[in-house]
């Protein structure tokens, strides 16, 4: 087996949701279908304003008495808080359990094996397939040969070469819609499950607005600097989020940076000139095409 890379996450918390009615609350306030959802199995998911906006983003894994939620860990004591408000008599009991977890990632070819032979709760990241694999351990994993321990900073590399945002480093919490943060992009979301907090907003933005404001991918020539404003001229269009060198996550006017691409002007961060990924590009001309008149966003 080749070596496994592990990452301690010390940035995330851990929530656990138990009783009756955990998968009905859950499924009737989350942006994601929590219904069916299989032990061991688990959602990206967020919880949102009633005007559409991510308070929350965090994973849902099943477990055998109810849920467990991998969050950001400055935002656990609110989450907490928040789910209680919405519970009201449902038969839930919601604790803050993060002083007693340890949150790692694991991935490369060798994670699924090394995780079966561990005895905690794991499951496969459901953002991207080469995101590996999530640990909540209770105890640190015991000392092994085969395994690379890495720092935080490598897990964010990865995530900047896949293009997978987080709250809080590359979208504020309780100012971008789900679109923005790639939700849609990153199965963060379902567009057939039943009502959940913030829906119509979401709902309407997949069909009929042009989502001109997203977390993408960006590089420039030399290396960039986290909450870096990216210019056109002497106009913010966007912001850097999470670097690795001279690759980084930024969310980015789309528009604004089409018609740069279109005029021939280049953008620029810091006083470094910076590209925007294609893709993310051809996907916003493409979305602008088939909606050429709907627009939400000012």
């Amino acid at each position: 087996m080749s070596s496994v890379k592990i990452a301690r996450l010390t940035d995330r918390g851990v929530i656990r949701i138990d009783g009756a009615d955990s998968e009905k609350l859950l499924q009737s306030l989350v942006t994601n279908e929590i219904e069916g959802l299989k032990l061991g199995d688990a959602r990206h998911a967020g919880l949102l304003s009633p005007q559409g906006k991510i308070l929350f983003d965090f994973f849902v894994v099943r477990t055998e008495t109810g849920y467990l939620l991998d969050v950001t860990a400055s935002k656990a004591a609110d989450l907490v808080k928040r789910l209680t408000m919405y519970k009201l008599r449902a038969n839930v009991t919601i604790t803050d359990e993060s002083p007693s977890f340890a949150v790692y990632a694991v991935w490369d070819d060798g994670a699924a094996a090394l995780t079966g032979t561990r005895t905690c709760v794991h499951f496969k990241d459901p953002r991207h397939p080469s995101m590996g694999i999530r640990w909540l351990m209770q105890s640190p994993p015991p000392p092994d040969a085969q395994v690379v321990e890495l720092a935080h900073i490598d897990y964010d590399a990865l995530r900047v070469r896949l293009g997978v945002p987080e709250g809080g480093k590359d979208y504020e919490f309780g100012d971008a819609y789900p679109h923005e943060a790639d939700f849609d992009l990153f199965n963060g979301v379902s567009f057939t499950k039943g009502c959940y907090v913030g829906q119509e907003v979401v709902a309407r933005m997949q069909n009929k607005t042009v989502v001109r404001k997203r977390v993408v991918k960006v590089s420039a020539a030399a290396p960039l600097s986290s909450g870096a404003e990216i210019h056109l001229g002497e106009i913010a269009i966007g912001r850097i989020g999470t670097v690795d060198g001279r690759h980084a996550l930024a969310m980015v006017r789309l528009d604004r940076a089409a018609e740069a691409l279109d005029k021939n002007q280049r953008l620029k961060a810091g006083g470094t000139t910076i590209d925007i990924d294609p893709e993310a590009l051809a996907r916003y001309r493409a979305s602008a095409a088939a909606r050429p008149s709907a627009t939400l966003q000012s």
